[in-house]
């Protein structure tokens, strides 16, 4: 029996088990929402294409499984764009569907017509234009393969309007086969080996683990890895969670913003074992100056990360939980690391994570009490920017997809629609986003979502009348000439709230922080709690730009 194309996609999406879209319609899509209507997929209105693609991307990392968003043609394609990259750059697997005008009026410029496929291919994994309905579920099977396996990413489904309308037979194909595409899981033998025996004889070993560990997994055997051994672990921004930060081994984040502790260890130390991280420049600072004296082994899946910004001496490509299956059972003697670890005990006793203990609203009270309040229980989403370094310095992460940010693209307005994803995605979990006053206006429509969907988000916004990251650079680089990042005139938070329906909460003093935050997680709705905080306070310690990372600012330098 032939079916129209509309409902060949609808029921392509049944197979690979979606649960849940997030979007928003427009002409080109109105067939695929017809099929939708009578469909057990549960759709979610966003009030942006921009907080879909996010809702989508937080859905996916909350979970683990493929988020999926939908946008009409031309507008609604291109307000993805943001969200795509986004999920691009931080390996979060979504699958995009897109409308399009007819194919008879591709490249005429017609009403609401544009490049999708030129514009996302540089931010997506991979992406299709629909051309003839014989493909349509071919090409669903080959994106959700593509997005969720070897480093995932996003990948766009282009599909115009009349091939959904056009009837065809629907047949959905059982298994993947491309012949370009072939990921590489188990790695070399004998490189493990190797790296077995390097590990054996390090002196002064580190684990500097990232976002690969969440994807693939793999915290038991990073875990198995850093214990049997007594090896001591820093993580990435998105790798937090993947190692628990409540272990003594645990060094917290390096980087820019990363513990005194974590930056020296990791350039004193003569070997370093990445796992799923990529040596990003926040992380290696000036890059002729890191790490000086240490070998590398570096596990990754994504071949093309390796050795791409820093040269690695064992490299081997490969699924992270795999490798380190291997590697755990290879290693027949465990290094000596007692005078290692001496060492970064003084490194931490001397140079703790610390602020000013005063009566003031200092924002690292705020997460500390958020961490004491929840157990370290929470979805921890965050914003970018000043929030999003205290949330990844003072709330200790002790389980994967437990922290929810944006790293590589660094996206302001993120947090907010990631956490209503999460929140869909894990219906159970206490999901908060730790917001700034400014970011959290830039996706501000989608309170309509959460409160329309019963999602009892609690957001804490941050406030400090500043866009407070870039002012802080400015304090510190450019003699406090603060130019466009003063924003006195903000909405009135808790009006705001009420407007949507959702339940505001103003907080000016410190004594009322646990009082606040007491009541807002037992509301069963979306609060939002407007945290008055000292207004220049900055995110310490931290590594000026071009510098080598143990040369810190507001830590030991």
């Amino acid at each position: 029996m032939k079916i129209k194309g509309a409902e060949i996609l609808i029921k392509s999406l049944q197979k690979e088990g979606v649960e849940v879209i997030f979007g928003y319609p427009g002409g080109s899509v109105l067939p695929i929402f017809d099929a939708l209507y009578d469909a057990d997929i549960k759709f979610i209105l966003t009030r942006h294409e921009q907080g879909a693609a996010h809702a989508a991307d937080g859905y996916a990392r909350a979970t683990g499984r493929v988020g999926v968003c939908i946008a009409t043609s031309g507008p609604g394609a291109t307000n993805l764009v943001t969200g795509l990259a986004t999920a691009y750059m931080d390996s979060v697997p979504v699958v995009a569907i897109t409308g399009q005008v007819k194919t008879h009026l591709i490249g005429n410029d017609a009403f609401q017509e544009a490049d999708v496929t030129g514009i996302t291919r540089p931010i997506t994994k991979h992406n299709y234009l629909v051309r003839d309905i014989k493909d349509l579920a071919g090409v669903v099977k080959e994106a959700f393969y593509i997005a969720s396996t070897g480093r995932p990413g996003p990948v766009v489904i282009d599909v115009p309007v009349d091939i959904t309308t056009f009837e065809h037979e629907f047949n959905y194909p059982q298994s993947v086969n491309i012949r370009s595409y072939k990921p590489t899981y188990s790695g070399h033998i004998g490189q493990i080996k190797k790296a077995a025996k390097t590990i054996s004889e390090a002196k002064k070993p580190i684990i500097y683990s990232g976002g690969g560990i969440i994807i693939s997994d793999a915290s038991a055997e990073l875990c198995e890895l850093a214990r049997k051994n007594n090896i001591p672990v820093t993580t990435t921004l998105l790798g937090l969670g993947g190692f628990p930060e409540t272990d003594d081994l645990s060094l917290g984040m390096l980087g820019m913003h990363g513990t005194v502790y974590a930056n020296h260890a990791i350039m004193d130390s003569d070997l370093i074992i990445a796992v799923g991280a990529r040596f990003d420049d926040r992380v290696t600072g000036k890059i002729e100056a890191f790490a000086p004296h240490a070998k590398i082994i570096h596990i990754d899946i994504d071949p093309s990360a390796i050795s791409k910004n820093v040269i690695v001496h064992i490299p081997i490509v490969g699924d992270a939980k795999k490798v380190l299956k291997e590697l755990n059972k290879n290693i027949k003697k465990r290094p000596d690391t007692k005078d290692w670890l001496k060492k970064i005990d003084s490194w931490k006793r001397k140079s703790p994570l610390s602020y000013k203990k005063d009566d003031k609203l200092r924002p690292q009270y705020i997460i500390e009490q958020i961490y004491e309040l929840t157990k370290g229980q929470a979805i921890i989403c965050t914003e970018v920017g000043q929030n999003q370094m205290w949330a990844a310095q003072f709330y200790l992460y002790t389980k994967p997809r437990t922290f929810i940010s944006s790293g590589g693209l660094g996206t302001m307005g993120y947090g907010f629609p990631a956490s209503i994803g999460a929140q869909v995605g894990r219906p159970d979990a206490t999901v908060i986003d730790i917001a700034g006053d400014g970011s959290i206006q830039m996706n501000i429509q989608e309170l309509m979502t959460a409160v329309c969907n019963k999602l009892p988000i609690k957001i804490a916004i941050l406030n400090n009348g500043y866009l407070g990251m870039v002012r802080q650079w400015q304090e510190l680089f450019y003699k406090k000439r603060y130019s466009g990042t003063c924003m006195d005139h903000a909405p009135d938070f808790v009006k705001l709230a009420e407007a949507y329906g959702a339940v505001g909460m103003k907080i000016t003093k410190k004594e009322d922080v646990i009082p606040a935050l007491k009541k807002a997680l037992d509301i069963k709705n979306t609060v939002i709690m407007d945290f008055r905080i000292e207004r220049e306070e900055n995110v310490f310690p931290m590594v000026p730009a071009g510098e080598a990372i143990n040369r810190m600012i507001g830590g030991m330098a």
